[in-house]
């Protein structure tokens, strides 16, 4: 019989051939394609046909805010009124953009729906859980299966809310979609990845394992028990293929790997719990002890090598480990008599909190970087999911750090018009990684705005989703939410400006500054570095990784590190200032300060710019440079956000150049250039150009008198620099960005005076 849950012929689990930064496993690493799109999110979701019915109108209900007044009742009219409302909008995106896979959303201005971010009483959600914990401290677990992220009560109650929520139905029906295809294709082959180990292996396994333990626990058809189980005999060694050596075939030393795997086989233990068989689960106890578990022990009872990322990281390394191994851990407690789950538990728990939680700074931005975010805030995310749905507790993963709350912040703000600041290193494949940790940290913080902004975006169709979602929250994440935000933590520094939220051709602009150091190693020497996004593309975007496999890539300690030798790493390749073709100091410490008009959008999509609506973020970067004695740089938006000045005031003893990396096709003229890409037309000038100043370009790759890396950097095809070059001394640069909105004649457009960045003001360029 079909399953009544899934239609089993959509959804299919696709790469996108866009990399973020040329970021896609490296066993795949394709050219250069697009500067600035997102990295190979492997869970497509399907989304909803264009928006159905007419919006009816509650204005009776409204307050003058917009928001709604006091929830209807549960199963009043009012209630039955709202819930049939929502199931006609469907969701709130129209469709996703196939080049950007960022959701589309309707132009209109009915704000019935699109109200203030609540979780509402008036439609139904979860149960409560009958759990009933015991003491945290002794790690109770629940008698009754499944015990991690879903309970049998949430599996229970979930069919009937995929019929009445669009939401959780269109990701249900992309999961039953993506375990299909995996149900046909051989198991996961073992690949070797330098460096990078079996990572990819490990996550695509664990991938296919929730896509068919998702499929299993609705349909109870024994086609995916079965399925999952010749998945995890390959990967245990016992296969039709060979998969690693004997003694470690989850290559420990790369201890990612061995934790991924360590939280796959977890959640087929606990969630096929009760359709293997007993000699199964006790197979699958053997194999998780030997080839995850107990070397995990080691790194806090013993000396493991592979045990580095226990002490002092705060970075995705510690959150996946722990998690991996917590998650693991806690499926066989009971069941393992040899004592390792619960020893282990004695020491994740606890280590994470001294090393996961500080993943982001005081701000909320993620340490590492913006990609690297997702990788360590679902090993958390997943991790802490376990721990309460199994013992009912937390154990402190969420408030030991009290600013990690306002991380789901950071990716809302990190997100431009088109896709990420993507500054810095960008990661594997992400597989099993998405930003799906929004809607447990939504939960977990009261922040509703956070589920509501990933429940449109492409990796929301996994089974993470299904239960960490709420469906009681309603309204539109963008309604109140502020077009800036400024990050100040001194280890980060950035600025976010946008003109919209909800326009795909929106003015989007990030800057950074921060330390050029304490990044885990994934940084680039790159304070002053921006990405420019407007009518529907970006303008100027990053490189992104390197090949990992390239020798001494993460070797970074020293201002001569090999890290630093690569196109892609040195500042030579970022959207900032360059000074005597030198690298910038890895010691920085720049200042920053900045202001906003604090302009914010409504209820509707759409939003009219007030022409005094403004932003503005500068720093003093000089510390950045050895050849120089003051760099400053500053960035605002100008005429109602429709317009960029990038500004630099430069005394330096080393030739200086200004350079910024495109797509674009670039046609320069003097002092002016004009940008085409995707149809569209940014027109760049220089204003009061000091003696000299012209535009050029070159191609995006070393210069000849650069040190030699240790293996040759990767092509950059397509992507054009765009340059200004002076002579050593003091120079002023005043570069205006007027991308060429339609409807706008030249005359619509504004010439800024030349104002000095010490005396920037709201108000000091009207």
């Amino acid at each position: 019989m079909a399953s009544p849950y899934g239609s089993g012929d959509v959804g299919v689990k696709e790469s996108s051939p866009f990399m973020n930064g040329g970021a896609p496993a490296p066993r795949k690493r394709s050219k250069w394609l697009k500067i600035g799109l997102p990295a190979a999110i492997v869970v497509v979701v399907i989304l909803a046909a264009v928006l159905g019915g007419v919006l009816g109108s509650r204005a009776s209900n409204k307050n003058k805010d917009g928001s709604s007044g006091a929830d209807p009742k549960p199963g009043s009219a009012e209630a039955t009124s709202l819930s049939s409302e929502r199931a006609a909008v469907g969701r709130f995106a129209t469709a996703t953009n196939s080049a950007f896979m960022v959701p589309l959303y309707p132009s209109t201005t009915n704000t019935a729906v699109f109200t203030t971010p609540t979780i509402s009483s008036s439609v139904d959600g979860w149960p409560n859980d009958p759990f009933s914990p015991g003491t945290p401290s002794a790690l109770t677990t629940r008698t009754d299966r499944p015990r991690l992220f879903a309970p049998q009560y949430k599996w229970d109650a979930l069919p009937n809310l995929i019929q009445n929520d669009p939401y959780l139905k269109a990701w249900n029906d992309t999961i039953f979609g993506n375990a299909t295809t995996y149900l046909s294709q051989p198991p996961v082959v073992y690949f070797m990845d330098g460096d990078s180990g079996i990572l990819d292996n490990a996550r695509e396994v664990k991938e296919r394992i929730k896509a068919f333990g998702y499929a299993y626990r609705l349909t109870k058809d024994k086609k995916w028990s079965d399925r999952a189980w010749t998945e995890l005999q390959n990967a245990a060694g016992n296969g039709d293929q060979p998969f690693g050596p004997a003694t470690d075939r989850w290559n420990t030393n790369h201890f990612l790997d061995a934790a991924e795997f360590s939280a796959a086989f977890g959640i087929a233990y606990d969630w096929f719990y009760d359709v293997f068989s007993d000699d199964q689960k006790s197979q699958m106890r053997a194999t998780m002890i030997q080839y995850g578990l107990q070397p995990g022990l080691t790194v806090f009872t013993g000396a493991a090598t592979f045990g580095w990322w226990a002490t002092g990281v705060n970075g995705n390394w510690n959150c996946v480990c722990n998690g991996g191994l917590t998650v693991a851990a806690l499926a066989i407690l009971g069941d393992d008599t040899t004592g390792v789950a619960q020893g282990l538990l004695g020491h994740t728990i606890d280590n994470a909190k001294d090393n996961c939680v500080k993943g982001p700074s005081t701000d909320g931005t993620w340490s590492e970087t913006a990609n690297y975010w997702y990788f360590g805030t679902t090993g958390h995310a997943e991790m802490a999911s376990a721990l309460m749905t199994a013992t009912g507790s937390d154990y402190g993963l969420f408030d030991t750090n009290t600013n990690f709350e306002l991380t789901g912040l950071f990716h809302m703000y990190g997100y431009g018009a088109t896709s990420l600041f993507n500054y810095g290193d960008h990661g594997p494949n992400k597989f099993s990684t998405t930003a799906n940790c929004m809607f447990l940290y939504a939960d977990a913080y009261k922040r509703p705005e956070y589920a509501l902004f990933q429940r449109d975006r492409a990796d929301a169709a996994e089974p993470w989703s299904m239960f960490w979602y709420d469906p009681k929250t309603t309204g539109a994440y963008w309604n109140g939410a502020e077009l800036d935000h400024f990050f100040d933590d001194a280890n980060d520094q950035w600025a976010s400006m946008r003109s919209s939220w909800t326009d795909i051709n929106a003015l989007y602009v990030a800057i950074k500054a921060g330390q050029n150091r304490d990044h885990q190693t994934h940084n680039d020497l790159d304070v002053g570095d921006f990405v420019l996004d407007a009518l529907g593309t970006r303008w100027a975007g990053e490189l992104g990784s390197a090949d990992y496999r390239s020798p001494d890539y993460f070797t970074s300690g020293a201002q001569d590190a090999p890290r630093w030798k690569y196109y892609r790493k040195m500042t030579e390749g970022q959207n900032t200032i360059l000074i005597g073709q030198a690298n910038q100091n890895i010691q920085a410490n720049p200042t920053v300060k900045h202001d906003s008009s604090g302009t914010k959008q409504g209820s509707s999509t759409v939003l009219d710019i007030p022409k005094d609506s403004t932003a503005f973020w500068t720093t003093d970067m000089t510390s950045a440079y050895d050849g120089a004695s003051s760099v400053k740089r500053g960035i605002r938006l100008l005429n109602g956000r429709k317009q960029v000045l990038l500004q630099d005031e430069i005394t330096a003893t080393g030739a200086i150049q200004w350079r910024m990396h495109t797509n674009a096709t670039v046609t320069t003229s003097g002092t002016s250039a004009t940008l085409s890409l995707d149809g569209q037309t940014m027109q760049v000038s220089i204003l009061n150009p000091p003696t000299g100043a012209a535009f050029s370009t070159s191609e995006a790759k070393r210069f000849d008198s650069d040190p030699t890396p240790p293996a040759p950097d990767q092509e950059n095809p397509g992507v054009t620099v765009l340059i200004i070059s002076l002579p050593a001394g003091t120079a002023n640069l005043q570069v205006l960005f007027n991308p060429q909105w339609p409807g706008m004649s030249a005359s619509d457009y504004v010439t800024p005076k030349q104002v000095a960045l010490d005396d920037w003001s709201l108000t000091s360029h009207d």
